[in-house]
């Protein structure tokens, strides 16, 4: 029975963890309950990043209840002083004698301290509780931290024939209505949106999300774009990067900087490499979700990198047909079909008319 109740806890620790998506990154998304006595008497999570960490949180709630109490908390507590103090202090301050994690942090400055700290000084510690449901939530926290790459969403529309447009190019609009609203949800909450410069100058998208949500993504592409589209025009109220390559013009930009827009310069040749540059850049940047948006070529060059973490894709029950009319995934692709691509917590749902799947890759 105290198993099942532990199990109940740490569920609900999760469940407060995931309120946070898109208001915390690039920390984690984290919950933490305080039980005593067998029932909840504190509850918190990860509100906003810079704010105060969901134990903190929890043990307010709790007040003079979480002495002698148990803390439930989805990611080992921190030891060190970041923007907020450590969390392993307030723990020892509230008085709480057993701390039961999900998973431990693999933060270099965190990675199993938290825990020595708190055993340290004499509180009961465990980890490994509803481990592979924390580490699902965590997974672009884990690969940001563990990589210095951020988790890539590749995101699609295309025909019940597997066509991105038509074979002139021709690609608005393949899903429906209830589809686009599902995608602009998805902007909202990440850190930055990319496309190639050929979806730029097909389609002139805003890449923005309308409403907006959580985020203000960063909206980047990949090669020059031409003077006066939306992107452009918008990139004093939008943040906007562009990159290039070193036999840009610089004179070509001129105006792009004028209008608030960023152009980073890369000495990466081929398209491949600057997206593996890219990559590294963002990293860099803190940047926790990125959403690829672009045609066929540049996700090609994404799985040709096995970058890809999740997709995300929206098939739309039309028929285009045309020898010459893109599919999703160019680039090198696959020799048989052993070597193929299998995902991994698939769901499929129907929105309008068009059948809407995601899921993840294989860790790589």
């Amino acid at each position: 029975m105290p198993f099942i109740d532990d199990r109940r806890h740490m569920s609900r620790a999760l469940e407060l963890a995931r309120l946070g998506e898109g208001f915390v990154e690039p920390n984690p998304m984290v919950g933490a309950v305080v039980v005593r006595d067998g029932r909840i008497v504190g509850e918190g999570w990860h509100q906003v990043f810079g704010g105060p960490h969901a134990e903190r949180r929890a043990l307010a709630d709790a007040g003079e209840e979480a002495r002698g109490a148990t803390l439930f908390v989805t990611l080992e507590p921190c030891c060190h002083t970041g923007k907020t103090p450590p969390c392993t202090e307030s723990i020892l301050e509230a008085g709480v004698t057993r701390v039961v994690a999900a998973t431990g942090d693999p933060f270099p400055k965190v990675n199993g301290g938290g825990f020595h700290q708190l055993r340290q000084a004499g509180v009961v510690c465990s980890a490994g509780l509803l481990e592979s449901e924390a580490r699902y939530l965590l997974a672009p926290y884990w690969k940001l931290t563990t990589t210095g790459h951020p988790w890539v969403i590749a995101k699609w529309a295309m025909t019940l024939d597997g066509k991105l447009a038509t074979r002139t190019g021709k690609s608005q609009w393949i899903s429906g209505e209830a589809s686009r609203e599902i995608v602009h949800q998805l902007r909202g909450r990440v850190d930055a949106i990319l496309v190639g410069a050929g979806t730029v100058r097909a389609d002139n998208p805003q890449l923005t999300a309308r409403p907006s949500g959580a985020r203000t993504a960063l909206r980047i592409v990949l090669g020059e774009i031409p003077e006066g589209s939306q992107l452009g025009t918008t990139a004093s109220e939008f943040p906007l990067l562009v990159v290039v390559d070193s036999q840009a013009k610089a004179r070509r930009q001129a105006w792009l900087q004028a209008a608030g827009g960023e152009v980073l310069v890369t000495s990466a040749s081929s398209r491949k490499e600057q997206v593996a540059w890219l990559l590294g850049e963002l990293g860099r940047r803190q940047v926790t979700n990125l959403l690829v948006e672009g045609g066929a070529t540049l996700l090609g060059q994404f799985f040709d990198l096995a970058a890809v973490n999740e997709v995300h894709a929206f098939i739309a029950p039309i028929l285009a047909g045309g020898e010459g009319a893109p599919s999703p995934i160019a680039g090198l692709g696959i020799d048989s079909m052993n070597d193929a691509i299998r995902l991994q917590n698939i769901e499929v749902t129907r929105v309008g008319t068009d059948a809407y799947l995601k899921g993840r890759l294989p860790a790589n």
